[in-house]
């Protein structure tokens, strides 16, 4: 099983691929997570990345390929993956698309969770992260705790990426360089399409009955 979850940020693409790595046993592959464990790390890539991410802006095509191509050669991913917020432009996908097809691999569904812009501001707006660990917290759903509960840091706080203003310029990129990937797919016969405004369990459900 070879898949892509799409959508803007927020949608919840992070929690369906976590799902269907537990019952289908392949790893999810979240070009975002990688760049933000460079981030903390301070590595070259991280801070180049940072540059970009602090603005909402898209990290450079030629970046995000070449962290694909060596995670996508590990044994893991033999019997399948996840992509999740990758790819994110036109030029990305031609670059998958040839990058699998020089492993001789190609994908089985590109999954677009829908949700509107609104509802996308709130949820990320009400985000808050664990600098040391990366655990999610919602403003919206529990009490933020003085401590992290995964790795006991004080050190939990609102993503610059997830203030109101970067996110509506987030969601401006996405709309003007993201969206296009639709017909990209859709030409391609593999795009499946959601509605990610439900609970997490009823789009869950729809997801793997799609994928049947």
């Amino acid at each position: 099983m070879r898949l892509i979850l799409f959508g803007a940020p927020g949608v919840g693409k992070g929690t369906q691929a976590r799902k269907i790595t537990l019952k289908a046993g392949i790893p999810q592959i979240s070009t975002g997570d990688i760049l933000r464990q460079q981030i903390r790390s301070g590595s070259p890539l991280g801070q180049k990345a940072k540059e970009f991410t602090d603005q909402g802006n898209l990290v450079p095509d030629e970046l995000i390929l070449d962290i694909i191509r060596d995670r996508l050669g590990k044994p893991d991913c033999a019997p399948g993956f996840i992509l999740d917020g990758f790819p994110r432009t036109v030029a990305q996908a031609e670059g998958l698309e040839q990058l699998l097809g020089e492993m001789e691999s190609q994908l089985d569904a590109v999954i677009a969770l829908e949700v509107g812009d609104e509802a996308i501001v709130q949820r990320l707006s009400s985000r808050r992260v664990c600098r040391s660990c990366g655990e999610v917290y919602n403003v919206l759903l529990e009490e933020i705790p003085k401590v992290c509960r995964h790795c006991g840091e004080a050190a939990i706080e609102q993503r610059a990426d997830d203030r109101e203003e970067t996110i509506r310029h987030r969601l401006g990129v996405f709309n003007r360089q993201t969206a296009p990937l639709l017909d990209f797919y859709r030409e391609r016969g593999l795009l499946k399409s959601i509605d990610g405004d439900r609970a997490v369990e009823d789009v869950h459900q729809e997801l793997m009955g799609l994928l049947a």
